[in-house]
């Protein structure tokens, strides 16, 4: 039985013999080499850091381009450095499986350490100190989720660990932000070396909300007088401290319990799948997919690891945003939400079985080439077009990408905006688009309404997915029964479809409210009728 730990390695044959590709460096080098001079560190110690991010170095080490690996620093969830990463010698096993079933097994060995960022573990946050204090740390960067990066509530006030920190000063940070931004000063008494602060979450602007979270905290400890007001230009200065824009791609779900048979199967021993206190889902490997994309904004003021020969594309900030919107406006994320919305409905308990599905194979077909590919900004490094036919053909019809339309269901008043409510806008605005052409994208909006009267196409109630705005929304839906008819139904549904918070239009003023009241009355007619409105106008019947 193997063990995935250092020890372990040595028994290169045995790994070899179940095909699991082993690193090709010094791992004591690498790991002696980036304590003395570290260069990278990494915020968000998650499944997509351990999958992708860590596996960009190690493909840099194994080529011979960098002598130093990355530095992984948990902020939010401890148990997951005391469960996965030291146990296992802060090796991971990454198992990449294509839609055919063709999987490459691979130990990561490019992190090097695993640390607690809390001033609570005291010899942690020492040794996060000296790094940032290194002249050496060239990027700094994140995957903490969209919410991590939040300083305020939904009623613009400061959350309390934000305003603990900004009245307590940089000694001893409780809230995420506050912890990156008395590291930055931390560098910033100690030299003031320049460095790159760079988000890799699935948000629009990343570095600008970074940004954004960590000079507000600092103009307020400046306001207190806690730090000086050279700090707050130290950040301010892009050839100090950049920020720079970045867009991710790469889905890494939890991990699998088909994959961890299969590697017990190998005879791999102790990598159990486990859900910490704060609910992440972790094990000692990662299963993910083939296909990824990275694109960074390249503002690097002390230099940055060649990732280009990695596969990652560093190029201006416009460029950048394109290909931002070309992922989470058109290409990919609404197609991802529209699927989420009726697997809900339909009872569906996963992304790629829907796309057998014909019907909802139609449909995101029709959102995708038919509504989203006229307002593309073509980002010229990727084509949207062979984009969208990837995440079609190959991506969402990858079993052992096992995504459940209830996760994705998430948050779907906050992704609305976004994924559909820009299109919209671009098609109002535009001189040679029908806005009221529209027809799947309102037809979305109307599923989605359905789904806040959480009841299926079946007539089950079903428990929807966490969302701020749900309890408000469900306020306007509670007197809608299925099957029976409601009188005033635009004057019911005005106060969601005439909010522009939702979707950057107000639908009444541009001529799509109608339409999605229709769909909307035909989905309502009983058991059945999300199917059949469906199958009426998406035409697969």
């Amino acid at each position: 039985m193997l063990k995935l730990n250092r020890e372990s390695l040595a028994h290169k044959d045995l790994w070899q013999k179940i095909q699991i590709e082993m690193p090709q460096f010094d791992i004591e080098d690498v790991i002696k080499n980036t304590y003395e001079n570290p260069t990278w560190i990494h915020f968000g110690a998650g499944n997509i850091f351990r999958g992708y991010i860590a596996a960009l170095e190690q493909d840099l080490l194994e080529r011979g381009e960098v002598q130093t690996g990355v530095i992984a620093a948990e902020l939010f969830d401890y148990e997951i450095i005391d469960r996965i990463y030291k146990p296992y010698d802060n090796l991971s096993l990454v198992v990449t499986a294509d839609a055919k079933g063709n999987l490459q097994k691979r130990i990561i060995a490019s992190i090097t350490e695993a640390l607690k960022c809390d001033p609570d573990f005291k010899d942690d946050w020492a040794r996060l100190c000296e790094i940032f204090k290194s002249a050496s740390l060239q990027m700094v960067t994140f995957t903490i989720t969209e919410k991590g990066y939040n300083i305020v509530d939904l009623n613009g006030e400061y959350l309390p660990q934000v305003k603990e920190d900004i009245e307590n000063g940089p000694e001893k940070p409780k809230s995420s932000m506050g912890k990156v931004a008395s590291l930055l000063y931390v560098r910033y008494k100690n030299g003031k070396h320049p460095v790159a602060v760079v988000s890799l979450d699935n948000c629009s602007k990343n570095g600008e909300r970074l940004y954004n979270s960590i000079i507000q905290i600092a103009k307020e400890w400046v306001k207190n007088k806690l730090v000086e007001e050279g700090f707050v230009e130290y950040l301010s200065n892009s050839s100090s401290v950049s920020f720079p824009w970045s867009m991710i791609d790469k889905i890494v779900p939890r991990p699998s319990e088909s994959i961890k048979e299969l590697l017990e199967k190998d005879g791999l021993e102790k990598i159990e799948i486990i859900c910490t206190s704060k609910n992440t889902y972790i094990a000692p490997f990662v299963n993910t997919e083939k296909s990824q994309y990275l694109v960074i904004e390249d503002n690097f003021p002390n230099g940055r690891p060649p990732l280009e020969k990695a596969g990652v594309y560093f190029t201006n900030r416009q460029t950048v945003e394109n290909s931002e919107r070309m992922k989470v406006q058109t290409c990919l994320n609404p197609l991802h939400t529209a699927l989420a919305i009726f697997g809900c409905l339909l009872g569906y308990k996963t992304i790629y079985e829907e796309v057998k599905d014909g019907c909802l194979k139609k449909l995101i077909e029709k959102i995708g080439y038919e509504e989203g590919l006229p307002v593309v900004v073509d980002p010229k490094i990727i084509d949207p077009k062979e984009y969208l036919k990837e995440v079609i053909e190959e991506r969402f019809p990858n079993p052992y990408i096992p995504d459940a339309p209830q996760r994705i269901a998430t948050d779907t008043s906050q992704k609305m905006p976004i994924r559909f409510g820009e299109t919209i806008k671009a098609y109002s605005e535009s001189p040679n688009l029908d806005v009221k052409s529209l027809k799947f994208i309102p037809l979305v909006i109307a599923g989605w309404l359905r789904y806040l009267m959480c009841v299926d196409d079946s007539g089950k109630p079903f428990e929807p997915s966490p969302d701020p705005l749900l309890e408000e929304l469900k306020k306007h839906m509670n007197w809608i029964e299925l099957g029976k008819k409601v009188e005033n139904l635009d004057e019911k549904l005005k106060p969601i479809l005439s909010n522009e918070m939702l979707f950057r239009v107000n639908l009444f003023e541009i001529g799509l409210a109608n339409k999605v009241i229709d769909y909307f009355k035909e989905m309502t007619e009983g058991v059945g009728a999300v199917r059949k409105t469906l199958e009426k106008y998406v035409g697969c019947n």
